[in-house]
């Protein structure tokens, strides 16, 4: 317990959040990491994951991407690209984007192939194009699915920007790293329940936007037993590719 009473004691310090390297400064920059992070795997991994559901071309390779994307050592990539591109924003940015394309990719596949086939066929036989198809009836009812992809993007990405703290950026795996260089065990805990609080409460708002994006006439519950049935049938066709 006296660990944990020295990190609060830490966190608590009023000199710790003022000045250019304090807490709050940390935190921002982790959260601007985070968001410029997010931004990039989205514009990338969802348009990609929602051809996929839509046309169902390319599943296989999807899955197996994101595998090779998962099992891809963090700290191992991030020192070999920087001694390849040099210190700087850009090797941990590639890495984080790198880790956080699989879950966002995989939420929107399964996302847009869990609509109801019966429903999609309605809105073909309404004379609805394919567009239309994907923007009126399919995107509407997967978004809470995509939703939940980047909310567990967001969340390994928050937790990883730390490890880039090992080069000389800032954020909260700063407090970390210099704390290990000084055995300040205090600071380094005490940064660590900062990630974790930050987490939750990016968990938090990402499980609203869940809820308030699941559209009229279609029950919550009936959203997570879509995302529970969506998720199965894609391990299923990740157990049969790799078989």
């Amino acid at each position: 317990m006296t660990e944990w009473h020295s990190a609060f004691g830490w966190l608590l310090d009023p000199a710790n959040w003022s000045g250019p390297g304090g807490i709050p400064v940390r935190i921002g920059e982790h959260l601007l990491y985070t968001l410029v992070t997010l931004v990039i795997a989205v514009v990338i991994a969802v348009p990609v994951g929602v051809a996929i559901g839509h046309t169902g071309k390319g599943r296989a390779l999807a899955v197996q991407s994101s595998g090779v994307l998962r099992a891809l050592p963090t700290l191992g990539v991030l020192l070999l690209l920087a001694l390849w591109l040099g210190l700087g924003f850009g090797p941990p940015l590639i890495v984080m984007v790198l880790l956080g394309l699989p879950p966002l990719l995989a939420g929107a596949y399964a996302g847009i192939d869990a609509v109801d086939r019966a429903t999609v066929d309605a809105a073909r036989s309404i004379g609805m194009t394919g567009w239309q198809v994907l923007s009126k009836v399919e995107l509407p009812l997967a978004l809470p699915i995509i939703i939940g992809g980047i909310r567990s993007g967001c969340l390994q990405v928050i937790a990883t920007w730390t490890v880039a703290a090992y080069l000389p950026l800032g954020g909260l795996g700063r407090f970390i790293y210099d704390g290990l260089a000084v055995q300040n065990y205090a600071e380094m805990l005490g940064a660590s329940v900062l990630v974790i609080l930050l987490a939750l409460i990016a968990d938090a708002l990402f499980a609203l936007v869940q809820r308030l994006v699941v559209p009229r006439g279609v029950v919550v519950g009936r959203a997570s037993d879509v995302r529970v049935r969506s998720s199965k049938r894609l391990a299923t066709t990740s157990e049969s590719t790799a078989g």
